[in-house]
């Protein structure tokens, strides 16, 4: 499930980069300077990290990357809650708001990582790591 989720996510943002640069912008957390780097790079590491978790390859490291993204993810939209921001998350795509849902949402693809990352290693795994 989290593989589907950031493989899609990923996919989502690379065809929309310059959607996605402007949501960065509006959470106000990032640098100008920073923010087109990000809405490039971020992308690329949700879509590879879901496919190695899909295909089962260094699938332990795919979901430990995936885990600080989440925890990054959920600070960032506490962060926009906290100061009253009303604006899109840039999660799935348009229409989708900042608020309580994505952050109950973004605690349970937490959880699940965390799981995949602390769980017994898997025989349809390649990884032994």
């Amino acid at each position: 499930m989290v593989g589907l989720v950031f493989l899609y996510t990923g996919m989502n943002k690379i065809i929309n980069s310059a959607y996605f640069a402007g949501v960065i912008y509006n959470y106000q957390l990032l640098p100008d300077l920073l923010v087109n780097l990000v809405a490039i790079i971020l992308p690329w590491i949700e879509l590879i990290c879901g496919s190695l978790l899909l295909l089962g390859f260094w699938y332990r490291s795919a979901a430990l990357i995936i885990s600080f993204m989440m925890i990054a993810f959920l600070i960032a939209i506490t962060s926009v809650m906290i100061r009253g921001l009303d604006i899109e998350c840039g999660c799935f795509g348009s229409d989708t708001l900042v608020d309580w849902p994505r952050i109950i949402e973004d605690i349970f693809l937490l959880i699940f990582s965390l799981q995949i990352v602390f769980s017994p290693e898997s025989k349809l795994a390649i990884d032994k790591n």
